[in-house]
């Protein structure tokens, strides 16, 4: 091989980079600083009790590992699901091998620190055992310098089934716990048998539930560091408010560490320093002589800002974020650093009586929110294959579709830090249940002490975050317990015991602890939840999930009937779109009967009940394509009419979260995205009724009242337009007002005689459409309503004309326009993917409608116009 210049200069950066890298380590080994090291590389797993080792990636878990390995097929294709159920009854190991240099050997201590093992792991090191764990939510550390040596060391982890390991505890309580969404008690996917889920802390998704699959797994799910230090390392930095205003911030830093024993009454020094919103530090350094005690202490740091600049909710101002680092040094020297990043900004639950009951509002630096959002559950079955990219799309579209508010599910996982540094940075308030949902748990003292473990960890890893504005106890334990089918009767002589159980944890246990970890902070102690004043989901006291409409086959117009104070959970299933349903299936699966659809729909209920809602409404699609279109222009007109009406009962109503933003494989579920991405109607549409100002027109009587709901802060002139058409355009009535919006509100603002709007038109040939626009500027909404189901309607099949250009290499326009009416005009490409900015919407004849199209890959003009689709609601039938 001739040796070239670039060749040299590169060993001798890699020499300069390695011995700078040395040097680092030296001088921190040397001057007592905090080292940590990741352990992320020569990862290797097996079946216990076989002899195939095979590469393995650390964070990850089983499934993904032997799939990366070839050794089975991919989880989420067809019914493979199904074959793959041995994986979470047997036992597995992981191990590596790792070097130390003896310099490390000589500090005083040497930890190794796991941030999540999934689930039951007996850990170690150099054949000696140093952990075992039993939790997946929490942080596991050893001691492990009596164990390291210089040169290799082998770190080897054996998981346990989580299956096998609580088979036995039904027996032995004597009683089966209830859990209705674990797959053993739907029966789809899993052994016959009690529900083993809710006896182990691990995320309870992944047992199965009714829009996702049973796949059990084991695995290092985060990272692995060794850490070392010798008089004092920090543990925790938090950022207290003692008092906030747009003139002054008066902050406390607690910065809490763990003294060795030599570390008794030395002296260092505290340094903390802040950074403002724009990335310059700024002039409230703080510096203060400690004395350095053994154990675990803290330490306080007083600092005030002036005229801070306040963080606030997606839609009612800038989300600017400080930063601050906390350093403890001797003779100058560092021991130990921690940083966080946070926003100022203060945050209350609103819950005042009322001549209706108790109000369940947020209110934000004074301002009250209506909270417009969806539910968050995992976006992968493996949650660490979602990547950072992938959570950054899916927390953007929820902004970009006008949410303020993501509700994280306690079915699933505490989101890693990305996942809430991202909601920090986009304005998303985040409400955050803890790891507990439809199901009951034990009460033993070892179960309980391992949760308040769990708790504890997760309290403080997350307190810094603006973003997160209440911690949940459960999801529907305590509505489950009331209105579920007879729960405590299930559980026969044992009811008291298990109720008990509920309230020592949920109304007792986690609000004390919060006490001491989060005080800032509301406690609500389930969702729904009136707090024991009222039942739970309760339309006066509380937040509410409604389920009727779907659940119950109540009429989709039942939605109206809800007027709660705060709705956290309602919603309607649809399928994803072919594009979708082609990445999962073979053609032969085409059809929401065959088998692998079947697996893919994981409610019991779920096809029969959305063909009986379908029918309601529209006519029988043509196929079978066509039928996952309908279903999604169905799911969105549900919503859109829930979402709606929540919003025009503001101030009584002051929350709408839709179930959900995302799923977790391919699936028929409540998504407003599909687990490939693609936006589905529900997501579209969210972006027109939740936006910031909105119009509403809507029947009651025999009038037509328009609504227009603000979400501004200040009040906005405004313009609005009513027009009624037939399906070619000929105008039938139009009227236009002026307005003056309030602030905050909702509002009829116009009211129409329904004999007047239609006169003697047929209301089954004619559409309404609203056009809000503010005095000198932009659109602010529009809106459209009919007066006869689409079944009832004879629309024609429109011929809509589309026009591209190019705006940049992946940036393009393409223009529509129909003579006319073509209701629920949706675009894709037939090959190649890409994404419209708007999609799922009514052209209005005569109309030119301009959208944006962002294509994946290079694209030419040439290709979109041969692949683009353009369907409407009259080609489905």
């Amino acid at each position: 091989m001739r040796i070239t210049q670039d060749i040299i200069l590169g060993w001798l950066l890699l020499v300069l980079f390695t011995s700078q890298a040395v040097a680092q380590a030296v001088t921190a080994a040397a001057t007592g600083g905090k080292t940590s090291t990741l352990l992320s590389s020569g990862w290797r797993f097996r079946q216990v009790g076989k002899d195939n080792w095979a590469p393995a990636t650390v964070p990850g878990c089983v499934h993904t590992d032997l799939l990366a390995s070839k050794q089975i097929e991919d989880p989420l294709y067809r019914d493979n699901e199904t074959k793959l159920q041995w994986i979470g009854k047997v036992d597995w190991e992981y191990e590596t091998t790792f070097t130390v240099a003896p310099t490390t050997l000589q500090r005083s201590n040497l930890e190794l620190v796991f941030q999540g093992l999934d689930t039951y792991a007996d850990v170690t090191l150099n054949d000696a055992a140093i952990l075992h764990a039993d939790n997946m939510f929490r942080e596991w550390r050893a001691n492990v310098k009596p164990q390291l040596r210089a040169g290799e060391n082998r770190l080897h982890i054996r998981f346990r089934s989580p299956l096998n390991e609580v088979a036995g505890l039904p027996a032995k309580y004597g009683y089966n716990l209830f859990a209705i969404n674990d797959e053993q008690a739907m029966g789809i996917v899993g052994d016959k048998g009690p529900v083993l889920s809710v006896y182990t802390r691990k995320a309870p998704y992944h047992y199965g539930w009714d829009w996702g699959p049973r796949l059990v797994s084991s695995g290092v799910w985060q990272p692995v560091h060794l850490e070392a230090w010798d008089d004092v390392q920090l543990t925790n930095l938090r950022v207290v408010q003692r008092q906030l205003s747009a003139q002054q911030a008066q902050l406390a830093l607690e910065v809490e560490y763990e003294g060795a024993a030599s570390a008794a009454s030395r002296e260092a020094t505290l340094v903390v320093e802040t950074t403002g919103p724009d990335g310059q530090v700024t002039d409230s350094r703080v510096e203060q002589k400690v004395t350095l005690q053994p154990n675990r202490h803290t330490l306080t740091a007083e600092l005030r800002l002036d005229n801070p600049k306040l963080w606030y909710p997606a839609g009612y101002g800038a989300q600017p974020l400080y930063s601050f680092r906390a350093r403890l040094l001797r003779n100058g020297q560092p021991l130990d650093e921690a940083s966080t990043r946070t926003g100022l900004r203060t945050v209350q639950l609103r819950r005042e009586k009322d001549a209706i009951g108790r109000s369940f509002e947020f209110v934000v630096n004074g301002v009250p929110i209506f909270a417009k959002g969806a539910n968050w559950i995992p976006a992968d079955i493996f949650p660490t294959r979602v990547t950072h990219g992938r959570y950054r799309t899916l927390l953007q579209a929820a902004k970009d579709a006008n949410m303020n508010m993501i509700r994280v599910w306690g079915g699933g996982i505490y989101e890693n830090q990305y996942f809430y540094d991202t909601c920090d940075e986009l304005g998303l308030l985040v409400w955050q249940d803890f790891m507990f949902a439809c199901s009951f748990y034990p009460g033993n003292p070892e179960f309980v002490a391992n949760v308040q473990a769990e708790a504890t960890h997760q309290v403080r890893r997350l307190r810094n975050h603006p973003s997160i504005c209440i911690w949940v106890g459960n999801n529907e334990n305590e509505w489950a317990w009331q209105d579920w089918g007879k729960v405590p009767e299930r559980v026969g002589n044992f009811r008291q015991e298990v109720w008990g159980n509920y309230l020592s944890m949920f109304r007792d246990r986690l609000p004390t602890l919060l006490q001491t970890e989060d005080p800032s902070r509301p406690y609500l102690s389930s969702s729904p939840s009136a707090e024991f004043e009222d039942q739970a989901s309760s339309q006066t006291h509380g937040d509410m999930h409604y389920w009727s409409v779907w659940g119950g086959t109540a009429p989709i117009s039942d939605y109206e009937k809800q007027v709660p104070r705060f709705m956290s959970e309602y919603g309607f299933q649809s399928f994803p779109e072919f594009k979708s349903v082609q990445q999962f299936t073979k053609p032969e699966d085409h059809d929401i009967l065959s088998p692998v659809m079947r697996q893919h729909q994981r409610s019991n209920v779920g096809n029969p009940r959305l063909v009986e809602y379908l029918l309601r409404d529209y006519r029988q699609p043509k196929n079978f394509e066509s039928f996952l279109y309908v279903s999604q222009v169905l799911q969105a007109q549900a919503i859109k009419l829930g979402a709606e009406h929540l919003r025009r009962s503001r101030p009584r109503t002051m929350g709408s979260l839709f179930w959900q933003l995302d799923d977790c494989w391919g699936v028929a579920s409540w998504s407003s995205i599909d687990y490939y991405g693609r936006w589905k109607a529900l997501q579209y549409y969210a972006q027109r009724f939740y936006a910031p100002v909105l119009v509403s027109p809507h029947e009651e009587g025999d009038k037509v009242r328009f609504y227009v709901v603000s979400d501004q802060t200040r009040a906005l002139p405004a313009q609005l337009e009513v027009r009624l058409t037939d399906f070619n355009g000929r105008v039938l009535f139009q009227q236009t007002e002026k307005l003056q919006l309030e602030p905050l509100t909702s509002k009829a603002y116009l009211d129409i005689p329904r004999r007047k709007l239609l006169g003697k038109n047929d209301p089954k040939k004619a559409v309404l459409s609203c056009t809000l626009q503010q005095t000198g500027g932009p659109v602010l909404s529009t809106n459209t309503h009919y007066f006869a189901l689409p079944k009832e309607m004879a629309l024609p099949k429109p011929t809509i004309q589309a026009t591209w250009t190019q705006t940049t290499d992946s940036t393009f326009q393409v223009q529509l326009q129909s003579k006319t009416l073509a209701r629920q005009v949706h675009l894709q490409l037939s090959e190649k993917d890409g994404f419209f900015a708007d999609n799922f919407f009514d052209l209005l004849p005569g109309e030119s409608r301009k959208l944006t199209f962002k294509s994946q890959g290079p694209s030419t003009l040439a290709e979109l116009r041969k692949q683009l689709v353009v369907r409407s609601l009259a080609d489905a039938f």
